[in-house]
């Protein structure tokens, strides 16, 4: 069985969360798993503002979609803490990350006998974008 690792802060889902989750979960194959950390508040407080939503909230979204199996807390910002102790099969990253994050969790990954996958980032789909939209009153044409 493959497992599959995939994290993410889902203040706000989006289709870009979805493609992201559709994908890992085609890339565990039909008896396998994605495993998906939900970052705690003050994991990303290490590199971005509080979410709006609770933990508490994010963590439940997370477990209502559909390609998900297992839902998890992430307690830091990098993923590799909670990898090493799960030891996936495959880590997704984004290229929303540093070459540095990905290259440390290719290391990190190779040393447990797994691979990282790596997916375009669409920052037009971003929570953040998303939030700025609210605040703006709408989309900006």
């Amino acid at each position: 069985m493959k497992i599959v690792y995939s994290y993410y802060v889902l203040d706000i889902v989006h289709k870009g969360h979805l493609k992201m989750m559709e994908n890992a979960k085609a890339i565990a194959g039909k008896d396998g798993k994605l495993v998906v950390g939900i970052l705690t508040d003050e994991a990303v407080m290490e590199k971005k503002p509080k979410p709006i939503l609770s933990f508490d909230e994010r963590f439940d979204l997370a477990n209502a979609i559909k390609y998900v199996d297992l839902v998890v807390a992430q307690e830091t910002y990098s993923p590799l803490p909670n990898v090493k102790k799960m030891k996936p099969d495959v880590l997704m990253e984004s290229t929303s990350h540093t070459d540095e994050a990905i290259d440390e969790a290719r290391e990190v990954m190779e040393s447990i006998g797994g691979r990282v996958v790596v997916v375009p980032y669409y920052p037009s789909r971003s929570s953040t974008n998303i939030k700025n939209d609210i605040k703006n009153g709408g989309r900006e044409k």
